[in-house]
């Protein structure tokens, strides 16, 4: 008979810890560590297209907001193409399509510049409205959470998103819809997203 293992304990759940925004967007927090910082410019200089703002909060399960946030922002140009290695000259010189934007410390609002993405090719030749995918790193979020921001003038793109239309609640669809204002004459977006509650944003399991 094999022998007999001993009995091993469950290891301490760990979290994205207070400070994961010094680690992964130090210049950001005030940290001037790396000479070219990963994913500080989304856009570049040279993207094409509405150059946007896109702000919001992350609110808990009581109403508060979340102050030690880090999302990462991945999107497409304004043609609806990815920046890829395997794609080479596809986007425009210095788009990256990436980037990392942490909340601030005193008031838990985000926001980042860019342009407004294109429609993109889906699964099965279907096409998906114009979006910004986020994923969101947080004290207290053992996972990172996925999810998707939609523009709310693009209606009819939205309607036949292939994936807002598999979200069986109009209610639940509209978490994920930013809602566009202008400040200064220039398009701002504004989207608060939700960990918790009656409201609580859409969150894909990918």
């Amino acid at each position: 008979m094999p022998p007999k293992l001993p009995y091993l304990k469950e290891t301490p759940s760990q979290t994205a810890g207070p400070y994961v925004h010094i680690g992964l967007a130090p210049g950001a927090a005030g940290f001037d560590i790396y000479d070219h910082e990963l994913g500080h410019d989304i856009a570049g200089p040279n993207a094409r297209g509405e150059r946007i703002r896109v702000e919001g909060l992350v609110i808990d399960g009581t109403g508060s907001p979340v102050r030690d946030v880090l999302l990462e922002v991945w999107q497409a140009n304004a043609d609806g193409i990815y920046a890829h290695p395997e794609q080479p000259g596809k986007t425009e010189g210095g788009f990256r399509g990436w980037g990392r934007v942490i909340t601030d410390f005193d008031t838990g609002e985000w926001g980042f510049d860019t342009v407004k993405p294109g429609p993109t090719p889906g699964r099965n030749g279907a096409v998906q409205a114009p979006h910004i995918n986020l994923w969101i790193v947080a004290r207290g979020i053992n996972l990172g959470l996925n999810t998707r921001l939609y523009f709310s003038d693009e209606a009819e793109a939205n309607a036949t998103d292939p994936v807002l239309t598999l979200i069986e609640w109009e209610r639940r669809r509209a978490t994920l819809i930013a809602q566009r204002s202008e400040r200064d004459g220039k398009a701002l977006y504004r989207f608060d997203i939700r960990i918790q509650g009656e409201e609580e944003t859409v969150f894909f399991d990918i």
